[in-house]
């Protein structure tokens, strides 16, 4: 089987080219990537603009601290009702019921999967906001009574947005399951400018409390109302309370170890709050800016291909295909892993510009810029191992195997709590960011090893081929990007605002100007061949008429 799946994965298919499936198209991942990754890309824009505006008008304050763990409740809410699970559990599931018993099964499911989760969504959202000022309370001990009370009423605003996402979300997975991406591109977008507006024209009258609101609307405008307004005519959402129907069972039987389980990729975020909240006034804000900054290239090269390879992964495994299934899931991981590498450098070498430009206003002074951008540099070591781990587990979740995955991540997230309490302790905000990083590295090394060992794939010789190619290529054009810095500020403008945008620019330029130089030598095939699709691609859209 490892000869098998090693000779499958050493062809020519790439990302953007996938195997032509019989008797049908081809699957078209490339293009759905490239979709998903515009709108990612997009929504971080927005997200850079939220973010703007939030460190404008609080800075790095217990104000900020509170608005950001009052998304901890919500999002332990969102987790252990649906989490991932609504497409990684349900698109296969959706499919194999579509072969067996047709439209009628699917839509059973549907039906069973909405009516169930809705009410017990409900149910939770109402005792989690009557418990909120003590859960509140059990998280962050260390936060003065006054930002206690605060996060707890931030809480309560945004809670209720889980009921939508969750509704919304199942639309969005039949959607996806139809190979039908543009909710899932569209929802993102309305929901940051629905934070952008609270916090523009409700935060000069509520204070922090309009982002809040903000974001309770953007949720109904975005990942409830697009999926269901997309969707019309394509599916029909009549909710069914069944928690004992077949239907739901085997979703449930599917989507229990991503409840259950506790994986880095989700709990990094709670332990960086959880253990900033125990280190002084404005560390879980710091943070937060900087994971959120590092995040942009893990959503645009990580996310958009592992969404979008999902649907395609699951049916050639539906199919038998796996031979096909082995190549595309090696090409997608090797041009992942280097635009990962190559994105993780840039952040790296400009990550003060970044957080100068993006942030430094209003109470968001030049100390905290300093603080920000060593903790983005640190984070950004990881965004590679995020990419990964976000591809490769969908392999396991393809073939329906969501137990094993999700045992071997959270044994990963249980071994790394006391990294994370050593090294904050140690270093402080910077000792949780390489935490961060080395924790994540972990996990995708064992994921990876894991489906080996199992699946006979993903080569590990051609993955560290296209990982020392891509971090030579990486450390190259970094090198340039850190010099032209360097030159530029000997000659550079006194001004914070004006400094930071010339050194971006500069820095951004070298550093474009050596990667395309050195791909030729340095980038791999599937690296070189999924950038110059991806270029004509967007190249021939823009020709369009």
């Amino acid at each position: 089987m490892l000869a098998r799946a090693e000779s499958a994965a050493g062809g020519d298919a790439t990302l953007t080219q996938p195997p032509a499936r019989e008797g049908g198209r081809a699957p078209r991942i490339g293009a759905a990537a490239l979709l998903l990754a515009s709108s990612v890309m997009l929504s971080r824009v927005l997200g850079y603009v939220r973010e703007m505006i939030l460190a404008w008008r609080s800075g790095a304050s217990a104000e900020t601290d509170a608005f950001y763990a009052a998304f901890q409740i919500p999002d332990l809410l969102n987790h252990f009702l649906a989490g991932g699970a609504l497409s990684i559990a349900f698109v296969p599931l959706y499919h194999r019921l579509r072969e067996r018993e047709g439209e009628a099964g699917a839509d059973r499911l549907v039906e069973e999967v909405l009516g169930t989760l809705g009410v017990l969504a409900i149910a939770a959202t109402a005792v989690l906001f009557w418990h909120a000022d003590s859960l509140v309370s059990l998280q962050f001990p260390r936060f003065a009574s006054e930002t206690q009370a605060l996060t707890t009423h931030l809480t309560r605003i945004v809670l209720p947005a889980q009921i939508f996402f969750l509704i919304g979300g199942i639309a969005n997975a039949v959607l996806l399951a139809r190979e039908s991406f543009l909710a899932a591109a569209v929802a993102p977008l309305v929901y940051n400018a629905g934070i952008i507006a609270g916090g523009l024209v409700l935060a000069p009258w509520i204070g922090i409390e309009g982002f809040a609101w903000g974001a309770l609307a953007g949720s109904i405008a975005g990942p409830f109302l697009a999926p269901i307004l997309l969707g019309r005519g394509t599916i029909a959402l009549r909710p069914r309370f069944a928690p004992f129907g077949p239907h739901f069972r085997s979703y449930f039987v599917l989507a229990m170890p991503l409840l259950l389980g506790q994986t880095l990729l989700t709990v990094d975020e709670w332990y960086l709050r959880w253990f900033g909240a125990l280190l002084g006034e404005g560390t879980v804000a710091r943070l937060s800016y900087a994971r959120r900054l590092m995040l942009v290239p893990v959503a645009v090269v990580g996310q958009a291909l592992a969404a979008a390879a999902l649907p395609t992964l699951s049916r050639l495994y539906a199919e038998g295909r796996h031979a096909e299934l082995a190549r595309t899931l090696l090409a997608t991981l090797r041009t992942g892993l280097g635009l990962a590498l190559l994105t993780a450098g840039a952040c790296v070498a400009l990550a003060g510009p970044l957080v100068t430009l993006t942030f430094e206003r209003g109470a968001f002074g030049p100390a905290d810029s300093a603080a920000v951008a060593l903790l983005l540099a640190i984070l950004s070591a990881s965004v590679p191992a995020w990419v990964v781990q976000q591809i490769a587990v969908r392999d396991f979740y393809a073939r329906r195997d969501t137990w094993r995955p999700m045992l071997l991540g959270t044994v990963v997230a249980l071994a790394a709590i006391p990294l994370y309490l050593a090294l904050g302790r140690s270093w402080g905000a910077s000792g949780l960011a390489f935490a961060s990083a080395f924790a994540m590295t972990a996990n995708a090394l064992a994921t990876l090893a894991l489906a080996r060992r199992l699946h006979g794939g993903p080569s590990l010789r051609l993955l560290g081929a296209s990982a020392v190619r891509g971090l030579a290529l990486a450390s190259l054009a970094a090198g340039a990007a850190f010099g032209a810095r360097a030159a530029w500020g000997v000659i550079g403008s006194a001004d914070a605002a004006v400094d930071a945008f010339a050194n971006l620019a500069v820095g951004s330029l070298a550093f474009a100007i050596v990667t395309a130089l050195a791909l030729p030598w340095l980038g791999d095939e599937p690296l070189r061949a999924g950038l110059g699709r991806l270029s004509a691609r967007i190249l021939r859209r823009r020709a369009a008429p």
